[in-house]
Order: structure tokens, then sequence, then C-alpha cells
């Protein structure tokens, strides 16, 4: 099977999230690109990175020559510059990168940048919110992951009364329209398709579904 190809990432905003993804993409081996106006934080992770360089992302020749236009994948980070944001978006749509993601700063300026058409619209801090407060509201929840179109799936912990109990026995098709992805034990993934399932203790449930019947099923058990 031949090797799986790496994509180039280019990262525009070198704040906080900029920061986080750009590191992670580099250290998961990926060629990544991270450009910021301000020389403090590209000289921070000019060590990091494929390369770092200062360049104004208003100014779409500047993104030309630094070869922006040859990445796979684009992320505008931009933080509080709404318009540097907007127009940053505008020129990478310009060049031509395959897919683009744009961080909006509320969801006035989410509206704005969906017109634009970039792949996808984040608004990091609220989905950093709703992953908290689902968190928070059932501690058993350990994850939670917003998939769009509505459907989430949660990780669930799997209570003490509920060991030794098959998957089915918690009918989720039928009683909560969702669907068990599999199980988690330990470093081993369990698959709910592989006939009846057993949970034991510390087994972690991965279901699927949408967010009010994830919240029934997991207030419930």
């Amino acid at each position: 099977m031949a090797k799986k190809r790496n994509r180039s990432f280019v990262i525009i905003g070198l704040g906080t999230v900029g920061s986080t993804v750009a590191t992670d993409l580099a250290r998961n081996g990926n060629h990544v690109m991270g450009i910021d106006i301000h020389e403090k934080p590209v000289a921070a992770l000019s060590d990091i990175l494929s390369e770092a360089i200062i360049a104004d992302g208003r100014d779409e020749d500047a993104l030309r020559e630094a070869g922006v236009d040859k990445y796979d994948v684009a992320l505008i980070a931009i933080g509080e510059d709404l318009e540097a944001n907007i127009l940053c978006t505008m020129n990478v749509k310009l060049l031509g990168v395959k897919t683009v993601w744009v961080k909006a700063i509320n969801k006035t300026h989410h509206r704005i940048l969906t017109k634009l058409g970039p792949d996808r619209v984040i608004l990091p801090e609220q989905e950093i919110g709703q992953h908290i407060a689902q968190k928070l509201h059932n501690p058993a929840v350990r994850d939670y992951l917003s998939l769009g179109n509505g459907l989430h799936v949660i990780n669930l912990e799997v209570p003490e009364k509920l060991a030794g109990e098959t998957v089915a026995s918690l009918n989720l098709d039928k009683s909560h329209e969702l669907r068990c992805l599999g199980i988690l034990r330990g470093s081993e993934f369990v698959s709910c398709d592989t006939g009846v399932v057993t949970m034991e203790a510390n087994d972690k449930i991965l279901v699927l579904g949408r967010r009010e019947n994830l919240r029934n099923f997991s207030d419930g058990i």
C-alpha cells in the first residue's frame, strides 16, 4: 500500500489558535508554513514550523510571493482585525488554495465570512464553550464532538450498574434514535457491528446522534 502523502498547510495569523494549530500539525509530520504580520510570533515558531514568515495577509501579492497558492490547506486565524481577516480570506480564495478554513470572531462575522465561500468557518470560543458545558452538565461524558448538520458524538463512561449488560440492552436506535459507534476498552477499540457486545467497567462508549437525544440518553443512565 502506498504511503499516504501528508498535506501542506499554511496558517495565517499566529495568535493562540493559529500557533496551536500550526504547532500540532507540524508535530504530526506535516509541512506547515506560518504567516503573521508581527515579528514576535513568527520568531517564536521559526524552529518548529517548516517555514515562518512575516507578511500581511491583506496583500495578495505578498501571499503569492510567499507561495501560499502552492499549499493544500489554509487556515486564516487572524484575531481581532476583522477587515484583515476578511481580506485575507478573499486573497487566499483568489490564489486558488483548495481547502480554506477561517476563524470567525462572532456570529455576524461568521455570516460575512460564509458568503466568501470558505470550506468551513469556525467559532473557537463558542465551540469550546459548548464542549465544556456538555462535560460539566454530565461528568460521565468524557468527550464531545460536533460533526455538523446537527450530529454529535459523545464519549460516555459506562456506569458500574451497566457493567455486564449488552449494548443492545440500551436500545439506542429504537428508544433514543442513536447509534453506537464502538467501545473504547483501554487501548482497544471494540466495534458495535461485530454482534453482541458486553460492556465492562471503565469502558467508554461512543454514541452518535442529535444533541437532545444524546442528552436525554446520557442523563437517564
